[in-house]
């Protein structure tokens, strides 16, 4: 009786589990397009943040190639897409990461000139703590404008740090760690850009031959 009763509970059980299963399935399967659609708009947003829309006439999702540079980061390799005007190379959008954040990696996206000139920079992916790393999210200060403009002179470069290491950027109030981790990452992801310019603006068209595919 208690052997039959345990064999009908397993049943149950494993009939729930595939059900369960199933269904998670399912919904990953009727969600994955929208979701891939709604990272695709987030892409553009960030894109079009990073550099002023009247200095390219490209599509920059549709021209990009990739590198798995140590200068960007762990989980390579990283998307660089490549803003033209009249087909002339204008600047290099550069995804990086840096694991050196307080709760794990940060994701970011940098716009740099061929002389080193960053256009932008935006934090794209983060899990800082509330109210204080995460000041590196436009959303949350104006912390990341202020890499527009600055310029990188050299692979480590003394003022791409926080003003407490000597640099001019500020930190942030009892979150040293994360604004320092961005900096140092934004400095070797735009010298690798500018010392790569156009090397990278000669390879092969990554993202064209995706959607091809």
């Amino acid at each position: 009786m208690i052997l039959s009763s345990m064999k009908k509970n397993g049943f149950i059980l494993t009939a729930f589990a595939l059900a369960t299963t199933g269904s998670v399935a399912l919904v990953q399967t009727f969600t994955a397009p929208e979701i891939a659609k709604q990272e695709q708009r987030h892409l553009m947003r960030v894109l079009t943040q990073v550099i002023p829309q009247a200095q390219y006439d490209n599509e920059l999702y549709l021209d990009c190639t990739v590198s798995s540079a140590p200068e960007l980061g762990p989980n390579g390799p990283h998307v660089i897409y490549r803003a033209r005007l009249q087909d002339t190379p204008v600047a290099l959008l550069v995804q990086h990461i840096t694991p050196r954040g307080y709760s794990g990696n940060i994701d970011i996206l940098s716009a740099v000139y061929n002389n080193g000139e960053i256009a932008g920079v935006r934090v794209t992916r983060h899990e800082e703590t509330p109210g204080l790393g995460d000041k590196v999210e436009l959303a949350k200060s104006d912390w990341i404008t202020r890499f527009s403009g600055t310029v990188v002179t050299q692979e480590k470069d003394p003022a791409f740090n926080v003003q407490k290491d000597g640099g001019q950027f500020d930190q942030f109030t009892g979150a040293t760690i994360t604004p320092r981790a961005v900096v140092q990452s934004v400095n070797a992801a735009a010298w690798y850009a500018r010392s790569n310019f156009d090397t990278l603006f000669a390879a092969p068209n990554h993202c064209q031959e995706a959607i091809d595919e």
